[in-house]
Order: structure tokens, then sequence, then C-alpha cells
């Protein structure tokens, strides 16, 4: 398993068995981040807008962050970490939309989903009543 801190300061887990035990031994619901971290300009902006604000970091004491990254350069992630990432692009989010966030439970779940992010606007109120949600329902 590697954790690893972003430009964000945020411990995203790429290994999502590892997130599935995290989640039950901790009794925290997993939050999964779908982006395309080198191509996505809304992704780029919601990282921004939501993830790097001092607000969300508050909440990730209550949740297991998993990022899965489908960037379209090759040097970003490993070939086999984009493998697995295509496994649950795939499997959690078939209609492959960037930037999307699924909420789970320790067994794989979906709890819930928010996705899209509009340029326009750049609000990411919907996405904190999303993880507002989650967390006070788990």
């Amino acid at each position: 398993m590697q954790v690893f801190a972003q430009e964000d300061h945020l411990l995203w887990i790429d290994d999502f068995e590892e997130a599935l035990k995290i989640s039950e031994e901790n009794d925290k619901p997993i939050l999964m981040y779908f982006t395309g971290s080198d191509w996505c300009a809304p992704c780029k902006m919601l990282q921004e807008d939501f993830f790097g604000t001092e607000k969300f970091k508050e909440k990730t004491e209550e949740l297991v962050l998993v990022k899965v990254d489908i960037p379209r350069r090759t040097d970003i992630i490993s070939e086999n970490q984009l493998k697995e990432n295509k496994k649950l692009l795939a499997k959690y989010n078939k209609q492959k939309g960037f930037p999307q966030i699924i909420a789970l439970n320790h067994k794989g779940e979906v709890l819930g989903t928010q996705g899209s992010y509009s340029s326009s606007l750049r609000d990411p109120s919907r996405y904190f009543s999303f993880v507002d949600m989650i967390i006070d329902n788990y």
C-alpha cells in the first residue's frame, strides 16, 4: 500500500483493498475521487475549490480518501496503478464522468455519488453538502 500526500496535503490511499480494511477498522466511509489530473480542467478546479480548502481538510478525519487518477501522461502514475485505477473506473464510474466522487462503505457498497463541476460557477457547495450528508449518516 502506498499512502501519499499531494500538494493539497491530504492523505490519499491508492490501494482500494487497504482502504476497505481501514474503513472497517475505523468505522469511516470511503470517499473515492475520480480525476484526470493532467487533462480534466473541472477536476483541477474542484481540486482547488473543494479538496484544497481548510473546510474540506477538517472533514478528512472522518473519511478514508481514495484517489483514482486516470491521467493521459504515462509518467504520473505507474502502469500497474493505472491498471488498478481502470478496474475501479469500470466498476464504480461506468459513465466515466470526471470529476466524480463516490462514497462507499467498508464492503465497497455505494452510499452516494456526486459528479461534474461547473467551470463557470466554481461553486463547491453541493460537494460539501454531499460529504456532510455521508459523514452524518454513516
